[in-house]
């Protein structure tokens, strides 16, 4: 195909660069760890698979898109290695492989083959920037009330759980469980959903306490999880009930880690400010700012402090082969992450988080002075308190001035708080502080911010563009492995632009013109 249609493939192509190299990035020995039985071969070659899904990430498609694709456009056919006739396959084949992948040692083997690349190209060569960001992907999934979650996980029990479907006959009714659709009630009348959802919790409530104690399987365990969770994550005990009555309502806020849905129970509730929220992934990156190239990227789901920017950007970080200089915003700028990344080497250029006054226009941290190693602070007006020991869940230290408020001239500038005002000092403050005022008067670090950081906006929109803001699977893993491919996909683009070519063995840029 390659060999009688290279004139209508468009030089300089993702889709003309696979035709002739394809072997070379995706050899056949790879995939070997993927189909370990010695019966047969895969009804088609790895290597194909793997071209097509780099291509359909790259161009943001479906599976029944790229094979239709492939079926159809010459394009493709050459990228991939499909002959002129060939009808390509059915679209579950794509799907098949990419659960083979999601659940292998190396799930994100594509993006490694690719990274090889780049480092025998050598175009990272004494590029020692990186920068950070995040950005909220959405899930594939529909938003769930607490009534359709509730009656959803306790469907699955009943489905996958030996003997739930008898339980569920003696000890559920709420709902027959067995009708599709929602419960038939006055949806505009409260007392009406507030009696529904009291039945519905009572009911997942007596059905996990009544299961058969067994062993459980993958599917078992996981919808058993799944209902614990949902029955516990909206509600609370009725206005009147000390919890012990079996008496429930809706709780009022969201609970922090929400589940969505129980379609996919790793989604959540993600937000990039407070006043923007959606629910889903968020995705994770790290580039080179000035070829743009991804060099590490992840997908975690959208909420909990191990998931948060400043913890993941440690893991993105943790590859690099010697000290960078790490460009980010305030997400990035923890006291716990500044030091983790300065003790291996790191020159950090993150934003720190401003300092905000208790009194609008009033006094901030910045205008006390504070010695952590006396353990004392000593206010604009010159009153000086100890500092305490640390405590509480951020091994938090205060320094309370309380009496010494009164009559103070300053007091309005200072606090509104009755007891007086208590300074609240966190761990690494020494550290954030020193990183504030090298912020505000180092005009080489400013400048140095302003240029390497923004590139790493342009990746984001990048990685978002043809629709890609919203994900097309389930799961944290599923959803990573794309994210992974289509960094791959994206990183192979940009280094054809740059010339990559393949001579003697060897991958190498060629400059433009040569």
């Amino acid at each position: 195909m390659w060999a009688t249609c290279r004139e209508l493939i468009p030089a300089g192509s993702v889709f003309a660069f696979l035709a002739g190299h394809r072997g070379r990035l995706f050899p056949a020995e790879m995939f070997a760890d993927m189909y370990p039985s010695a019966n047969g071969r895969p009804s088609m070659p790895p290597q194909i698979l793997a071209a097509a899904i780099t291509v359909q990430a790259l161009r943001g498609m479906s599976d029944f898109e790229t094979v239709q694709e492939l079926r159809c456009d010459l394009r493709w056919k050459a990228a991939c290695g499909l002959g002129l006739h060939d009808m390509a396959f059915d679209p579950s084949l794509l799907a098949y492989f990419r659960r083979r992948l999601a659940r292998s040692a190396r799930p994100n083997r594509v993006f490694e083959a690719v990274r090889e690349v780049v480092r025998a190209t050598g175009v990272l060569k004494g590029k020692h920037r990186r920068a950070l960001d995040s950005t909220d992907l959405d899930d594939a999934v529909a938003t769930q009330d607490t009534v359709t979650q509730t009656i959803a996980a306790i469907r699955a029990v009943i489905r996958e759980v030996p003997g739930g479907a008898e339980v569920a006959g003696v000890r559920c009714f709420a709902h027959d469980y067995t009708d599709p659709g929602k419960p038939r009630i006055a949806w505009n009348d409260e007392q009406a959903r507030a009696a529904l959802v009291d039945a519905l919790v009572t009911d997942a409530l007596r059905l996990l306490g009544h299961l058969p104690e067994q062993e459980l399987g993958e599917k078992a365990a996981n919808a058993v999880g799944i209902l614990a969770l949902v029955a516990g994550q909206d509600v609370e005990p009725a206005e009147d009930s000390d919890g012990r009555d079996g008496r429930w309502r809706i709780t009022q806020g969201t609970a922090p880690g929400r589940m969505v849905s129980t379609v996919d129970p790793e989604s959540r509730h993600a937000h990039k400010t407070r006043s923007h929220q959606q629910d889903g992934f968020k995705a994770h990156l790290a580039i080179e700012p000035e070829t743009g190239l991804f060099t590490a990227v992840a997908l975690r789901p959208g909420v909990g402090p191990e998931h948060h920017e400043a913890a993941v950007g440690l893991e993105l970080l943790a590859e690099e082969d010697e000290p960078v200089h790490a460009f980010g915003d305030t997400a990035y700028s923890t006291g716990d992450a500044r030091q983790v990344l300065e003790q291996a080497g790191h020159r950090l250029f993150l934003k720190p988080a401003p300092v905000r006054a208790a009194v609008p226009g009033g006094f901030t941290l910045e205008d006390f002075t504070i010695d952590t190693a006396a353990a004392t602070v000593t206010c604009p007006q010159g009153h000086t308190v100890s500092l305490s020991d640390p405590g509480g869940q951020h091994h938090q230290r205060k320094a309370a001035f309380k009496d010494l408020c009164d009559g103070c001239s300053l007091r309005e500038r200072c606090t509104k708080a009755k007891a007086g005002r208590i300074l609240t000092i966190r761990p690494h403050h020494d550290q954030q502080a020193a990183a504030r005022r090298q912020a505000a008067t180092d005009p080489d670090r400013q400048a140095a911010y302003r240029r390497w950081r923004p590139p790493v906006e342009r990746a984001v929109a990048w990685i978002v563009h043809r629709g890609n803001r919203r994900l097309r699977y389930i799961g944290t893993i599923k959803n990573d492995t794309w994210l992974h491919t289509r960094a791959a996909a994206l990183n192979l683009r940009r280094l054809i632009n740059l010339g990559l070519t393949h001579t003697n063995g060897t991958w190498h840029l060629a400059p433009a013109g040569t």
